[in-house]
């Protein structure tokens, strides 16, 4: 980005009430995220040719499900991991 564009902005920004920078927020963070979503769709499409040329199945919408399931529930536990880990380090200053 351009410093210019980058100064107009923050300009914009800082007239903004505190409730509408907060949807700047939002949108700015919905952005981002709808454009790594574009990106990780581009990866899985490059992939696709070499996956057809090595034979490999397409996965079925039922094992998609199940992957996705996985890979939530491993996050939620890494994430709760986390969470205890973090409590623990807290306790340990009191």
């Amino acid at each position: 980005m351009n410093a210019t564009v980058e100064q107009v902005l923050i300009t914009k920004i800082k007239a903004l009430s505190p409730q509408q920078v907060a949807e700047v927020v939002d949108f700015v963070e919905f952005l981002a995220a709808k454009s790594a979503k574009r990106a990780a769709l581009d990866r899985l499409l490059a992939i696709a040719p070499a996956l057809d040329a090595a034979g490999v199945e397409p996965m079925s919408e039922d094992e998609i499900a199940a992957e996705v399931k996985a890979a939530r529930a491993e996050r939620r536990a890494r994430l709760a991991a986390s969470g205890s880990a973090a409590k623990e380090a807290g306790a340990d200053r009191s």
